[in-house]
């Protein structure tokens, strides 16, 4: 397909126009405020020249803009959107969608299968160079230290049912599984009672090493923190403790430990974060974000271990890592971990440590309510590690661009901005005892919108 650029859509108006056919103004202060941040630091241009290479030149229908399609996946975070199918629906609906993502009336938004064809052309690394760029734009606007980062993981829902899982060896389904070994046991016709008799005896019934999915092979059997039994990814992701910014997010296997992924998702996010000084040429940027990457993590008590603690310590990294009660421990030939482990305990134990510990619900537990249950992310509709990581990673950039909104606009989204609009003219109708709100009210308050998403000025003392 070839590449739709900006300048081959712009289309020169008609000499006459129809009252009729004169469209509303559409454009929501979020969005609105939202697309000016874009255009300032050129984002079209910029995806168009990483995406280029994926696209034709003239052959075939036009492909979906690069712009366009980025700008999609962010609307499924701010809208809190599940699935692409939904985006495209979500898009062909409201008007102000249509005006975020750059779609003219007279055009058709597009299709679902359009937008998941042109993330499967497109490879991670693209995603995550937009994820950067987005870190980018942070570490000018003083959204991004770098120096003290938290990790956290969740659990993802994968796009995969129980039912569907075979055995690796033999390809077998569960229901086929039994009955051969119902057979060899000597019940010729076994019932679904004697098969499910059968399965409850049976011990380590669902073990990743014997079962996998075969349309999601990267899916792992694990059970839910609300006691229930799927097919699950496990997402990880590191935040800087200081301004709340999201500097890294990994994906792994759901029945991998907390223990065995946070090196990799630590090592990403200082790579994220030694890019950005790398790649500026703002002599604030450079002062103000850790060039040399994390210096401190901070981490819940299922990420503490012996190995964890001295291989971070051995990375000259600090580690804040509340340590469960273990007892009385040996320390046989083990001089580093005691040292790294006696050090970590000195450290959350002091008044620096205990106040990071109390922030990791504020700087790190919240996201995972923006991200996947706010957010739409929580049972996720893609297969496979990589189109999950391409979603994520863009679903990631959208909620650092809501925390730069937030510092700037007041709100991070949308529905809070809508939110703080029925705030004020509840408030309006309580002070006043009136069940109407004037129209005055309401134009005051679109006064205010567009005063708060006007740059904010700064007086100069005479």
């Amino acid at each position: 397909m070839a590449m739709g650029r900006r300048k081959k859509r712009v289309r020169q108006e008609g000499l006459w126009t129809p009252t009729a056919a004169l469209p509303v103004s559409a454009s929501h202060p979020f969005y609105q405020r939202l697309n000016q941040i874009l255009d300032e630091r050129k984002f079209d241009e910029y995806v168009e020249t990483i995406c280029e290479d994926f696209y034709a030149g003239e052959v075939g229908r036009p492909g979906l803009s690069p712009g366009i399609y980025f700008r999609l996946l962010m609307v499924g975070y701010f809208e809190g959107i599940d699935s692409e199918r939904g985006i495209a629906w979500r898009a062909s609906d409201s008007l102000s969608i249509r005006s975020f993502v750059r779609i003219a009336l007279d055009e058709s938004v597009p299709d679902h299968s359009t937008i998941s064809r042109t993330r499967r052309l497109m490879d991670v690394e693209t995603h995550q160079a937009v994820f950067q760029w987005v870190l980018q734009v942070l570490a000018e606007k003083k959204l991004l230290k770098g120096t003290t980062i938290g990790v956290d993981a969740t659990t993802l829902e994968a796009n995969a049912a129980l039912r569907s899982i075979v055995r690796r060896e033999t390809g077998e389904k569960y229901e086929e599984f039994l009955t051969r070994l119902a057979k060899e046991s000597g019940i010729e016709t076994p019932t679904r009672e004697q098969l499910a008799r059968l399965d409850r005896k049976r011990p380590k019934k669902g073990s990743n090493d014997d079962w996998t999915h075969p349309h999601d092979p990267d899916a792992r059997i694990i059970k839910m923190k609300d006691g229930r039994t799927h097919l699950a990814h496990k997402a990880e992701h590191a935040v800087d403790m200081e301004t709340g910014a999201i500097v890294a997010v990994t994906l792994h296997g759901a029945d991998e430990g907390d223990t065995a992924t946070i090196q990799e998702t630590v090592a990403e996010a200082g790579e994220r974060i030694t890019s950005v000084v790398a790649d500026t040429d703002n002599d604030e940027v450079a002062k103000q974000v850790s060039a040399e990457g994390p210096r401190e993590v901070v981490t819940d008590k299922g990420y503490h271990s012996r190995a964890v603690v001295r291989e971070l310590a051995e990375w000259g990294i600090r580690t804040y890592c509340s340590e469960p009660n273990r007892g009385r421990q040996r320390w046989i030939e083990q001089e580093r971990e005691q040292q790294a482990v006696y050090a970590n305990r000195r450290r959350i134990r002091g008044e620096r440590g205990l106040r990071l510990l109390r922030q990791r619900g504020e700087k790190l537990e919240r996201w995972n309510q923006h991200l996947y249950d706010r957010g739409g992310m929580r049972r996720v509709h893609l297969r496979g590690r990589e189109n999950i990581l391409k979603r994520l990673v863009v679903h990631s950039g959208a909620a650092n661009l809501g925390l730069l909104m937030r510092k700037l606009f007041g709100k991070g989204t949308p529905r809070g901005l809508a939110a703080a609009r029925s705030a004020i003219i509840s408030a309006a109708k309580a002070s006043t005892g009136l069940w109407s709100v004037p129209a005055m009210l309401t134009r005051n308050f679109s006064d205010s919108l567009a005063r708060a998403s006007s740059p904010r000025r700064v007086p100069v003392a005479a």
